[in-house]
């Protein structure tokens, strides 16, 4: 597998993991965002294959991040990241246009088949 990928989540371990994951498996990694806000404007500045969201970040939360990256770019592709009990916003962010999730902990083939699924 192959392709740029920008990392958001407010906990610098989890955005750790996932990029060492998605470094393995042959990705780059080309940009990293603590809270939504940056999400958008990393998105903006480097366009790339795929966003990995975290629902809950301070500032602006993943849903909203969600939401204003698709309607600036609509064939965005963000697999949302979520934690064991959220799926009221894990549907929420899937309606704002996120493609699939993972649930944390992370288990790296998990990861790995929903990047799949998102880039197709």
């Amino acid at each position: 597998m192959s392709g740029t990928v920008l990392v958001c989540d407010d906990a610098l371990f989890m955005r750790s993991m996932v990029k060492d994951i998605l470094a393995q498996a042959g990705f780059t990694v080309v940009g990293e965002a603590e809270n939504g806000m940056r999400a958008v404007e990393q998105y903006a500045a480097l366009k790339p294959d795929l966003v990995t969201m975290d629902i809950i970040m301070p500032e602006m939360g993943g849903i909203e991040a969600v939401r204003q990256i698709i309607e600036a770019d609509p064939q965005a592709r963000i697999l949302m990241c979520s934690a064991m009990g959220q799926q009221a916003l894990v549907a929420e962010a899937i309606a704002a246009g996120a493609k699939d999730f993972v649930v944390k902990p992370f288990q790296p083939s998990r990861v790995l088949e929903a990047v799949q699924r998102v880039l197709g």
